[in-house]
C-alpha cells in the first residue's frame, strides 16, 4: 500500500513507465508534468516528503508570479499541480537500479520498471565534520531554521555560515530567538548586498575568520561552542541554545552513479544543454546536475528533460 501526499493509501497498480522521476522536488515535479502532457507515462519517486529544499525557504522572493510566498506554500502548488497529471509515491527509497533494455528500480514499496530515469535528486546539506556536531543533532543541531527555528523561541542561537543561506536563515529567525549571531569561515561577507544591510539594520552580529572547532552539550542538548580566530589564533567559548549550520550542500548522485553516470569533480551528475546525462535513456534536472541552484532553473530544467525523454522514446 502507498499514500500519496495525504491522500487516500490505494494499492500500487502500474510499475512499468516509460518515464521514472527519482526527487519530487522543483525540477521532478516539472518533469512530471511536461512529460505527462507529451503523452509520456510516468510515476515520480521520492525518498522523503515531497517538496525539496523549497520547503526550507522561509519567503521565496523571487519566483516569477509571487511577489513572496512561504517555501512551505509554493512547495504545496508545485504538488497540487503536479498531482492533476501523475502519481507521486512519497516515503519510497530507491535501493537500487539495474540497467538493461528496461531500467529496474528495487525501492522500499518493491519493483518498478521503465524504458528512462530522471535523477531529480538534488542536494543535501553539507557537515562540518566535528566533534559534537552528530552528537547533538537534534538535541539543539539543525540543518533547517524553517523547521526548527520556532524550537529557539526566547534563546540565543549561532548559524555557521554566512553564505546566503545562512543569512537568510539569521534574518528570519531575528523575530523568533533573544540572540541570533553568525559565524563565517571566510574574512569577507559572503551572502549579497541585500542580505548584508538588513543583518546591520537588524543588528545581528556577522563574525568573520571564524573556524568552529567543536560542539558542546550536557548529553541532552547543545549548550557551548568551541571555535578559533583564523587571524590571531586564539581559541573562545561562547554559549548557545540552538546551533544552525549551513555551510554548502552537496548532490545527491550516488544512485546515477551506481549505473555509470559520469560526475563532475565535485560529484554532480555531468549533463548536456539538454538534460541528457553519459548514459543513454538517462537524464539530471535540478541542483544535482550542477545547475544555478535556484527554484526557477530547477523547475526549467526538469521542463527540458521531460522534452529530452519524450524525444528520445518516441521520435528518434
Amino acid at each position: 500500500m502507498e499514500l500519496i501526499l495525504g491522500e487516500e493509501s490505494q494499492e500500487i497498480q502500474k510499475r512499468d513507465f516509460d518515464l521514472i522521476i527519482i526527487g519530487a522536488g522543483a525540477a521532478g515535479l516539472s518533469a512530471a508534468v511536461y512529460a505527462t502532457r507529451a503523452g509520456l507515462s510516468c510515476v515520480v519517486i521520492d525518498g522523503s516528503t515531497p517538496g525539496g529544499l523549497t520547503l526550507e525557504a522561509p519567503l521565496v522572493e523571487n519566483y516569477l508570479g509571487f511577489t513572496a510566498i512561504p517555501g512551505t506554500d509554493l512547495a504545496k502548488e508545485f504538488l497540487q499541480h503536479a498531482r492533476n497529471y501523475t502519481k507521486i509515491i512519497d516515503n519510497n527509497k530507491v535501493i537500487s537500479i539495474k540497467k538493461g533494455e528496461v531500467f529496474k528500480l528495487e525501492t522500499e514499496k518493491g519493483e518498478f520498471q521503465s524504458k528512462a530515469i530522471l535523477f531529480a535528486t538534488g542536494t543535501k546539506h553539507k557537515h562540518l565534520g566535528i566533534p559534537g556536531e552528530p552528537e547533538y543533532f537534534g538535541k539543539g543541531v539543525s540543518y533547517c531554521s524553517t523547521c526548527d527555528g520556532w524550537l529557539f523561541k526566547n534563546k540565543k542561537v549561532l548559524v555557521i555560515g554566512g553564505g546566503n543561506s545562512g543569512a537568510i536563515a539569521a534574518i528570519s529567525m531575528k523575530n523568533i530567538v533573544t540572540e541570533v549571531k553568525i559565524f563565517e569561515f571566510m574574512p569577507k561577507y559572503m551572502c549579497e548586498d541585500a542580505y548584508v544591510k538588513q543583518i546591520q539594520s537588524k543588528g545581528i552580529e556577522y563574525k568573520r575568520n571564524v573556524q568552529v572547532l567543536e560542539i558542546k552539550g550536557d548529553g541532552k542538548l547543545v549548550k557551548t561552542v568551541r571555535y578559533k580566530d583564523r587571524t590571531t589564533g586564539q581559541e573562545s567559548e561562547e554559549n548557545f541554545d540552538g546551533i544552525f549550520i549551513y555551510v554548502g550542500l552537496q548532490p545527491q548522485s550516488e544512485l546515477a552513479k551506481s549505473i555509470g553516470v559520469e560526475l563532475t569533480d565535485r560529484g554532480y551528475i555531468k549533463t548536456d544543454r539538454n538534460c541528457r546525462t553519459s548514459v543513454e535513456r538517462v537524464y539530471a534536472a535540478g541542483d544535482v546536475a550542477g545547475s544555478f541552484a535556484q527554484i526557477v532553473v530547477a523547475a526549467s530544467d526538469g521542463a527540458i528533460a521531460a522534452d529530452s525523454c519524450y524525444r528520445d522514446l518516441y521520435l528518434k
